[in-house]
């Protein structure tokens, strides 16, 4: 169980940062995702679980400005996101990580996360004359660096560090840009126990200690009971469970959906 669960878990009166109303997208005649209404609440860690073709990746990109949805609305801090592009969403606070290491393996570890926060800055055209002498971006930088114990690989080039250390660096990456609401996309997808034990302490750490608020897609359950304050269950573009790892773990169809049996229990 999430120790952190009691305290971050959504109280009475608190208003949601994110507010998601009939949310759907089709391509033809396929529904994608399909009706999903939802609300995240400030500095919770909310995982979204569900089987290959279950709608995860669409809502993320809907969530993102990646994608336009069909019908419904997206409702962030107080203020219709629905349809915007994915640069004005995430000036708004909304950040996201991929499957794939989306940073430049040519360039230092510090070099990467300068140019996230010279982009962020809105300086990103001169990022290669700002980034190394302007000494608030590289303050900055090196301020994310420790803070995800990352300082002594800030001038190794990206390329050649680990697989888990490039994933924390590409977290770094997203958080220089200031988000208030973080959606990880498989974050310790090809990681070793050790890497992924690192991932989930970073960011129980930045739920409790910060101003984040987390979306976790991911297929390792230990990982999502692990870190959910509370999970959602997509299944064919829908919302089949939403509650708490006790209610989501007994729910019998999640196991029938998700696991493919109705008598399997889903690992605590």
């Amino acid at each position: 169980m999430n120790t952190a669960s009691a305290v971050r878990a959504p109280r009475g009166g608190q208003s949601p940062i994110l507010s998601i109303k009939g949310l759907s997208k089709r391509f033809g005649g396929v529904a994608a995702v399909d009706d999903v209404s939802l609300d995240v609440f400030p500095r919770e860690t909310l995982a979204i679980i569900g089987p290959n073709g279950a709608g995860k990746t669409t809502f993320y990109n809907l969530l993102s400005g990646r994608m336009k949805p069909t019908s419904g609305t997206i409702m962030f801090d107080e203020r219709d996101i629905t349809g915007m592009p994915a640069h004005r969403i995430s000036r708004l606070g909304v950040s996201r990580s991929f499957q794939i290491n989306n940073i430049f393996n040519e360039m230092t570890v510090l070099e990467n996360v300068e140019v996230a926060v010279t982009a962020y800055r809105g300086d990103s055209r001169r990022w290669l004359n700002l980034a190394s002498r302007n000494r608030r971006v590289r303050d900055e930088a090196f301020e994310l660096l420790a803070r995800l114990s990352l300082s002594g690989l800030a001038d190794r080039r990206a390329g050649v560090i680990s697989y888990g250390d490039k994933r924390l660096v590409e977290i770094a990456v997203v958080l220089a840009t200031r988000p208030h609401l973080v959606l990880l996309d498989e974050p310790t997808a090809g990681m070793t126990p050790d890497e992924t034990q690192r991932v989930m302490a970073l960011v129980r750490s930045l739920a409790a200690d910060g101003d984040y608020t987390f979306l976790v897609t991911e297929h390792d359950m230990q990982v999502v009971f692990g870190l959910a304050d509370r999970i959602l269950v997509m299944h064919r573009g829908r919302r089949l469970v939403l509650g708490s790892p006790q209610e989501v773990r007994a729910h019998p169809d999640v196991r029938k959906a998700y696991l493919g049996d109705e008598d399997e229990e889903i690992a605590p």
